[in-house]
């Protein structure tokens, strides 16, 4: 299986998307370079809005969410919104407000788990952290990305010989007693809270006593890579959902004087469950829909939603040859096989006939093949921000994703040729003339 050079090109791209995005705020701000380097506009939230046909627009709420637009030539009403939506953050480790503290002879740093992550993946692999802080300032507090980009902290295996059966019972980590990360070593003149706002003071470039908080979620510093035989596979982190964050966002910068209004919506806590107020479960798209629609009345913005669609963007789970009791028989989904079409009799994907033979009909058109995933029967089945913006908004709304290994790992895999082919298809999506 080869992999052409410009599926290795958009894959490559992908891969140094995430690796400069350790954290859901330096996604936010990695997906914001690329649309203002695409002449996107950035608008506040809190200003008055004037906006034109083929305006090229973009909206950021807490930091770490984002929807950028592409305003359509033709009216809403008759053409209304095609919308693809992902999320930028991934399951983890993330620092408590008073993480650091004495294990002597150790520094080590208080972690709370976020989301549903595999926690034996963190043992052993080059830790650091990456987030935003708090500063005092003149005018207010004022919030700073930060990023430590050499290894900081780790958490280290116990051996094998106070852990004999590791092997055959898995790692399992208290969450509360094993999970705290080892930062260094205690220094005599400082406490542990001393030694960290140092650091992070150098790496910000401020004062420590101008730190006031911090948000700083754990990464693996290894960077991305192709492997496999051919080189057709790739592994890096947090590709739940950044993978799909990019190929959205790829598909709209490549978006040029659509017909219907083009949104790109990125949005942070899906792995909490998105109930916050930039998460998908909040007023965050409905509030952007309504102002992009402004001039319309109730009755033609009903038209425009009536006329609207939404694609969720998630990744998938991908058969793994080790496991085959694992998965539902007849539903094997093959890495490199192409996009996924998630469905769930109990609505955990918001999947019907009707969206998923729409879905199947762009991937027609693409070029591209599809995959249809259904979940064990005997097993719990996750959820994506399909149903929450599918029952809020009322939108026609299809879940799909490219296949992953390890899901929730650190270190994730997946294909490198799914990757080009979901961009084909969402670019197909949003170039779409209106019925």
């Amino acid at each position: 299986m080869i992999v052409a050079p410009q599926a290795r090109h958009q894959v490559q791209d992908l891969l140094d998307f995430i690796d400069a995005s350790p954290s859901p705020w330096h996604a936010a701000a990695t997906a914001v370079e690329r649309l203002e380097t695409d002449g996107f506009r950035e608008l506040k939230e809190r200003d008055r809005w004037e906006l034109g046909a083929g305006g090229r627009y973009y909206v950021v709420r807490g930091g770490s969410s984002l929807i950028a637009f592409v305003a359509g030539s033709q009216p809403l009403e008759r053409s209304g919104f095609r919308i693809v939506g992902a999320h930028t953050d991934s399951p983890g480790l993330r620092l408590k407000p008073r993480a650091p503290h004495a294990a002597d002879p150790m520094a080590r740093l208080g972690v709370e788990v976020y989301g549903g992550p595999i926690l034996a993946s963190f043992a052993d692999r080059d830790l650091s952290l990456a987030g935003r802080i708090g500063l005092r300032g003149g005018a207010g507090p004022q919030s700073r990305l930060i990023r430590f980009r050499q290894p900081l902290v780790r958490l280290p295996n116990l051996a094998i010989h106070m852990n004999r059966s590791v092997n055959e019972e898995g790692l399992k980590l208290n969450k509360q007693t094993e999970l705290p990360l080892l930062l260094g070593n205690l220094l005599e003149a400082f406490s542990p809270a001393e030694q960290f706002l140092d650091l992070l003071a150098h790496e910000a470039a401020v004062e420590a006593a101008d730190i006031l908080n911090w948000e700083l979620h754990v990464y693996d510093t290894q960077p991305g890579v192709f492997w496999g035989a051919h080189q057709e596979f790739i592994a890096d982190s947090q590709l739940d959902n950044l993978a799909s964050c990019h190929s959205s966002l790829s598909a709209l910068l490549a978006s040029h004087e659509p017909a219907a209004t083009c949104v790109c919506a990125l949005f942070d806590h899906e792995e909490v469950g998105s109930e916050s107020a930039k998460g998908a479960g909040g007023s965050f798209l409905a509030d952007i829909l309504q102002r992009i629609a402004a001039e319309l009345d109730r009755q033609a913005f009903g038209q425009a939603m009536a006329r609207s669609f939404f694609i969720s963007a998630d990744m998938a789970h991908a058969y793994h040859p080790n496991f085959p009791s694992a998965y539902e028989p007849l539903h094997p989904i093959r890495v490199n096989g192409g996009p996924v079409i998630k469905t769930n009799a109990c609505q955990r994907y918001a999947t019907d006939g009707e969206s998923e033979a729409y879905f199947m009909n762009l991937c027609e058109q693409a070029g591209a093949p599809w995959q249809q995933y259904a979940h064990r029967t005997d097993l719990g089945c996750g959820s994506t921000i399909g149903p929450l913006v599918a029952s809020r908004l009322g939108l026609r709304t299809v879940d799909v994703g490219n296949p992953l290994w390890a899901m929730h790992s650190i270190r994730e895999s997946a294909g490198a040729l799914d990757h080009g082919m979901m961009i084909r298809v969402l670019e197909r999506f949003y170039a779409e003339s209106p019925a």
